[in-house]
């Protein structure tokens, strides 16, 4: 122990100094210290009884041997001793457990609900289901509050009333008035949404056509003319207004009318002889116009690039598809805001320049053809459900939506391209690259093709006009089709040029070929011979347009380069024209049908491009645009008494 270190340590320093000491005082020493322990023993005998005394007083010290007294008093070392270590033992300890504790400590841990589902009113359920996503909750204190609130101002009287758009019932709004019309009547509105719309689009084009009028008549220089003006032909006839700056001195080299919207007009412009002041003179132009409005074009599209062909896209006229001399196509997306294309202020008038949307030129290199392109051509689905085969990869709701279509182009080295358009528009997709001849033709040139048309009742298949006096047969799926080949009568690859052909649009397989010797021949899909050819109906002329009426299946017209205008009606005369009109004034370039075939008021038209530039439209005699009782039947049974046709549904 530390006490019995200590006093052996004190005895050490004892001899130590007792040794210091000269030896006749260390006797002096010894003496003191006898007399000292001498009378310690005296008061150890003397006083036994009263420390036994003592001890029982206190029962619960412990007895200790080791005691001394000093001047008369008693020290308890033992007790001492053990007061030290119990205390030195209660620092360990204490000093123990702030160690432990700093090792062992709790932790906290959160509580949380696994489920919490207040109840939910009605308004917060809407709020729920409606969504949070671009919508902001707007709070309007109603004069209520004032109850619950010190205000300074002045009272305001209120009056509520209510509205509800679109209203539940015919009653749309009401308040407290005694007047007000009681709410608990409900009537059902009987309101046809798609009827309301269908009429106020017809009272629109009404109304475009009545103002179109009354300005019509403060310009007569594009005037409806009368009738002594108007071709033998026709009943009346118009001019759309090409009197117009920008359209000064070009001729027009195409024509093309949109297959749904039929008062849709695409008309192509060449380079101006004389060049102007304008910045346009080295741009060829593309108008659309809207037939009901002549007085100004609806859109006018420029385009670097000489335009050889064009189109509108077949579900609605909103895209427009060029065709161009270097090879590549152009697309303009007529829907694109007016701000985003150049502005030219003309006599007073501003007239927006719409450049191109899209151009494979330098985008589609390695697909664009290398030739220039002679037709384009959109691809639909078909109207007729039951020839349909199933052969398209596009729905016809898909397609009717506009959301996607497909578009061929055709080069003159027989290179059909097929494009796939999706409905945002920016980017034409190259689907795939057909050859137009089949390897068996015998010919000692490569032909030349010319232009393509694809069968309405099943649009898989198309034909193609040559330079060879041949149409070739095709299909877009790889099918093998018969007759690949369809020939003239005499047999044989001669030099003349399949310049025009047309399909019927009333769904049979026949088609119209029109040569540049001046023959027509008529021809059915399954038959590389015509079932009758025509050879001397022009007196020789090349032909260059012919296409179907679109109101009577039994007429088509023909335009040949004399500006010779021929009316075909086969119930009346299945051997000549029934009617023909010479145009000396001003030679026609180009021909184009219009009309509506949805109704029966007999509208059938042909459009006439001038050399002067000058756009007539020539509305044909009701004797060839009304349809007649049976017309259809008695067709097939000519058809069949020409070809041995078997009759359809047998």
């Amino acid at each position: 122990d530390d006490d019995d270190e200590d006093n052996d340590s004190e005895a050490r320093d004892s001899e130590e100094r007792l040794r210091e000491i000269p030896v006749s005082k260390k006797s002096e020493i010894e003496e003191i210290q006898r007399a000292i322990n001498a009378e310690n023993e005296r008061i150890g005998t003397l006083l036994p009884k009263q420390i036994q005394k003592e001890r029982e007083k206190e029962p619960n010290r412990q007895d200790s041997p080791a005691r001394g007294s000093i001047c008369g008093m008693f020290m308890d070392f033992e007790t001492a001793n053990q007061r030290q270590s119990s205390q030195i033992m209660a620092t360990k300890q204490k000093k123990r457990s702030s160690e432990l504790l700093r090792l062992i400590d709790l932790d906290f841990s959160v509580s949380f609900s696994l489920l919490d589902l207040p109840p939910v009113n009605e308004y917060d359920m809407y709020i729920r289901n409606f969504g949070k996503t671009n919508t902001k909750q707007a709070y309007v204190q109603s004069n209520e509050d004032n109850l619950e609130r010190d205000v300074q101002t002045d009272e305001i009287e209120t009056l509520e009333k209510w509205t509800q758009h679109p209203g539940d019932s015919v009653l749309v709004s009401g308040g407290e008035s005694s007047n007000d019309v009681s709410t608990d009547i409900v009537v059902t509105p009987k309101i046809d949404s798609q009827r309301l719309t269908n009429f106020l689009r017809s009272a629109c084009q009404v109304i475009a056509v009545l103002l179109e009028e009354d300005r019509v008549a403060t310009q007569p220089r594009w005037n409806l003319r009368s009738r002594q003006t108007s071709l033998s032909i026709s009943d009346s006839c118009f001019q759309l207004n090409t009197n117009l700056p920008f359209l000064h001195g070009r001729k027009v080299s195409c024509l093309h009318i949109s297959q749904v919207q039929r008062q849709a007009l695409l008309s192509v412009h060449g380079l101006p002889e004389k060049p102007g002041a304008i910045q346009l003179d080295r741009k060829y132009i593309v108008c659309v116009w809207n037939v009901w409005q002549p007085s100004s074009p609806q859109k006018v599209l420029v385009c670097e690039a000489e335009v050889s062909c064009c189109c509108f896209s077949p579900s609605k006229a909103t895209l427009v598809f060029a065709g161009t001399m270097d090879g590549s196509l152009v697309v303009w997306d007529l829907r694109e805001d007016s701000r985003m294309h150049h502005c030219v202020k003309l006599n007073e008038t501003d007239w927006i320049f719409r450049s191109p949307t899209f151009s494979t030129d330098g985008v589609l290199s390695s697909l664009n053809h290398t030739y220039p392109v002679l037709a384009i051509e959109p691809v639909s689905t078909s109207v007729y459900k039951e020839q349909n085969y199933g052969l398209s990869h596009l729905s016809s709701q898909e397609e009717m939506s506009g959301l996607s279509f497909q578009i061929a182009s055709m080069d003159e080295n027989g290179t059909l391209n097929l494009w796939v358009i999706p409905g945002y528009l920016y980017y034409l997709f190259h689907l795939r690259f057909l050859s137009l001849f089949p390897k068996d033709i015998l010919c000692l040139r490569k032909p030349q093709t010319l232009n393509i048309k694809f069968l309405p009742s099943n649009p898989n298949h198309f034909i193609v006009g040559t330079d060879i006096g041949m149409v070739s047969h095709g299909a877009r799926h790889d099918l093998r089709v018969h007759p690949k080949l369809f020939k003239p009568q005499q047999g044989g690859p001669r030099s003349i040029r399949a310049n025009a052909v047309d399909f019927s649009p009333f769904g049979k397989p026949i088609f119209l070929v029109g040569c540049s010797d001046g023959s027509i021949r008529l021809h059915q899909m399954t038959s590389e011979h015509p079932l009758i050819q025509w050879n001397d109906s022009t007196n020789g002329q090349p032909i260059i347009a012919l296409q179907w009426a679109l109101t009577r299946p039994a007429v088509f017209f023909v335009l040949d380069t004399s500006s010779t205008v021929y009316i075909w009606d086969l119930l009346e005369n299945d051997l000549c024209p029934v009617a023909k009109q010479i145009i000396q004034s001003d030679k026609v370039m180009t021909m184009v049908v219009l009309g509506e075939p949805e109704k029966t008021n007999g509208l059938l038209g042909i459009a006439l491009a001038k050399q002067s530039g000058i756009i007539d439209i020539q509305y044909v005699k009701k004797r060839w645009a009304l349809p007649q009782s049976e017309e259809s039947e008695k067709l097939q049974l000519l058809l069949t008494k020409l070809g041995n046709i078997v009759p359809e549904g047998r």
